[in-house]
């Protein structure tokens, strides 16, 4: 019987320190103060006496993205940059639009986990998650446009896309490393570093 009370104990101590894993915001708010270069795991705050309702809202996910481009995709992000408020909030979110057959080309995000929900038209699913660090695209399927709405788990997701680190990095990769890690002839490669 002893033994059944300490597992229990053990458990229920267990399933508390998951509950305090993110620790809550020190303050009610810290809209990110722009005008300053100081970062602490984030942006300065403002001085809350000249913080004020626009520092809250942004306007703009309403309007397509210009998808006139390579990719047939425009993603319009909300992250601290566009909407100081989201300091220290640990969350963001973007729009993204595509053309019939536009891609969201392969990317990753270093600091968030994602959820993306198709708003209209038709992508490979409805709903889909992203863990951290994941490299994941999304492209429409349909003869439509397409419109997905994701939320990310920090104000600030960062965002790698996969061909321009890999192909448009500087300093470049040697063309001879990149041919013989994509099994490709390095003529193909060195054309792929002059695009990206």
């Amino acid at each position: 019987m002893e033994k059944y009370i300490i597992v229990i104990l053990a458990l229920s101590f267990a399933c508390l320190s998951l509950d305090a894993f993110e620790p809550s915001p020190l303050q009610d708010f810290c809209v990110a103060d722009s005008t300053t270069s100081a970062r602490v795991n984030g942006h300065a705050c403002k001085n809350p006496s000249s913080v004020g309702a626009n520092d809250f809202s942004f306007s703009g996910l309403h309007m397509p993205g210009n998808t006139s481009n390579p990719n047939g995709s425009k993603v319009t992000p909300v992250t601290v940059s566009q909407l100081p408020g989201l300091n220290t909030l640990g969350i963001s979110m973007v729009r993204i639009d595509y053309l019939p057959w536009g891609i969201n080309p392969p990317h990753t995000h270093p600091r968030a986990t994602e959820i993306l929900t198709v708003i209209e038209g038709s992508l490979q699913g409805d709903v889909f998650v992203f863990p951290v660090g994941l490299v994941h695209f999304q492209r429409n399927v349909g003869t439509v446009n397409a419109v997905a709405i994701a939320a990310l788990s920090s104000q600030n997701p960062g965002v790698i896309t996969i061909a321009n680190a890999v192909f448009g990095s500087k300093p470049d990769f040697s063309g001879d490393v990149l041919a013989k890690a994509f099994q490709v002839d390095k003529s193909v490669v060195d054309q792929l570093q002059t695009i990206f």
